[in-house]
């Protein structure tokens, strides 16, 4: 252990790597540090003769990290945890709380839990301030990146990836999928048969993390697949195309229900075994180690186990 090296590298140093890594801004890092970007730089400049690697260059117009330093992210994340853990009180007041936290959330998790959340934390912790990603735009390596908090999101149960240990995957809403279509659509009046189904080409939805759902393997194996003629990034898109064409957009139930632009629609049960889904929030395991973002999650469930019981009486 080199404890020279070690001394000339202070939590100063971490936290802006920290910040950088999730800004890729130096005038970014300077405004959420309250520091100048002159000081921003200059702790920069102390890190990288530390570390002999240039941590962050230049493309174009933009910053990016070098693999040292992407590499160093999840560690960094980890160790500002738990310093905030040594500093924090034990007892959280969510009334005179400033922080800010970062999720990420389908357009259809927006749908059912996103307004509610809000409304809920912002009653309790005014001082608090959410910051409400796309699920497109955020994949799950930000959670051990640090550069997001919870991520919120609909999947087939047999999804989620287990390649990175850290993560935890805690089901909020337990659903089931339906096909929707226009109510022009040939088979709006039919019965849904698997060679209807099959038929028609669909809509799907873009997921570079997730992998391949149960109900698409099965339907490989026992039929043939389905034919996929528009791939686009949200379900309210593939609502839309839906409107306007003769495709099939398989979807959640309780988006289904309640998104604007699911109305007018017709909503079908699937004529198959696909599985079990769930909506579900994921986080780093070692971040649960901040008291205040312990709150938040026990106001992300409570709002979900809400959201449960209001749908679980109309859907019987």
């Amino acid at each position: 252990m080199d404890l020279i090296k070690l001394s000339r590298i202070s939590m100063k140093h971490l936290v802006t790597l920290h910040v950088m890594l999730d800004t890729l801004s130096v005038t970014a890092s300077a405004e959420r540090l309250c520091l100048s970007p002159s000081s921003v730089s200059k702790t920069l400049t102390q890190l990288r003769e530390s570390l002999n690697d240039e941590l962050f260059y230049r493309h174009g117009n933009q910053l990016v990290a070098t693999p040292l330093a992407r590499r160093l992210g999840p560690t960094v994340h980890q160790m500002i945890n738990e310093m905030n853990q040594m500093l924090t009180q034990e007892a959280f007041d969510p009334a005179s709380y400033q922080g800010r936290f970062s999720l990420a959330m389908r357009e259809s998790t927006f749908e059912l839990l996103a307004a509610s959340l809000t409304a809920r934390v912002l009653a309790l912790a005014p001082g608090m301030r959410l910051e409400i990603w796309s699920r497109e735009s955020m994949g799950l390596d930000s959670l051990s990146k640090g550069q997001l908090d919870f991520i919120l999101l609909p999947h087939d149960k047999s999804q989620p990836p287990s390649a990175n240990s850290n993560l935890v995957w805690e089901t909020l809403l337990d659903d089931e999928m339906v096909c929707l279509m226009s109510a022009q659509h040939p088979l709006a009046g039919k019965t849904l048969t698997v060679e209807d189904y099959l038929h028609y080409g669909h809509v799907s939805i873009m997921d570079s993390d997730l992998n391949v759902p149960f109900f698409e393997m099965q339907l490989a194996q026992q039929h043939h697949k389905r034919r996929i003629a528009v791939t686009v990034p949200d379900f309210g898109s593939a609502a839309v195309m839906c409107h306007h064409s003769e495709l099939l957009f398989t979807c959640s139930r309780q988006w289904a229900d309640v998104a604007l632009q699911a109305k007018g629609l017709v909503i079908k049960p699937l004529p198959f075994n696909y599985g079990e889904v769930s909506y579900s929030l994921v986080w780093h395991q070692p971040s649960m180690n901040d008291p205040a973002q312990r709150w938040l999650y026990e106001q992300i469930v409570d709002v979900a186990h809400a959201a449960q019981h209001e749908k679980t009486p109309s859907s019987e």
